[in-house]
């Protein structure tokens, strides 16, 4: 699960947003159950909002990807480098087809940085979103 090791690539540098006052807030269509499980696992204390109807996702552009996003070369390869860091990829529990993405939206309600992900290995590096808030 890609969005898995980027999340924990923000955990990594959670003082570096800190101090630059970036909040992050996790948002998921996964159930309830499943997305609490997941933040205990990866040691994630932002809050999170359960979007099991997908607005905030068709609101920000993040619709279905095709078959050839979702399972081209760079998903295999990014896969293969959670493996080689020891972490085995999970089984799928809901839509493999929903994009991800990530949004930062300043104090006054400007978007200042929207990524919408191309397939699932697909996300932005932490510095631009360092850079975005500059």
């Amino acid at each position: 699960m890609p969005c898995r090791g980027h999340l924990s690539q923000l955990r990594d540098r959670k003082n570096e947003l800190s101090t630059k006052n970036i909040k992050v807030v996790v948002v998921t269509f996964e159930a309830s159950s499943l997305a609490r499980r997941y933040m205990e696992e990866t040691r994630l204390d932002w809050p999170l909002i359960v979007d099991t109807n997908r607005d905030i996702y068709r609101a920000y552009g993040m619709l279905d990807a095709s078959f050839w996003d979702i399972w081209g070369p760079s998903t295999w390869l990014a896969y293969l480098k959670e493996i080689l860091r020891g972490q085995l990829p999970k089984r799928p529990s809901n839509d493999i087809r929903q994009r991800g993405g990530d949004v930062l939206i300043d104090p006054k309600g400007f978007v200042r940085l929207h990524h919408i992900g191309t397939g699932p290995a697909d996300r932005p590096k932490v510095d631009a979103i360092l850079q975005a808030i500059c």
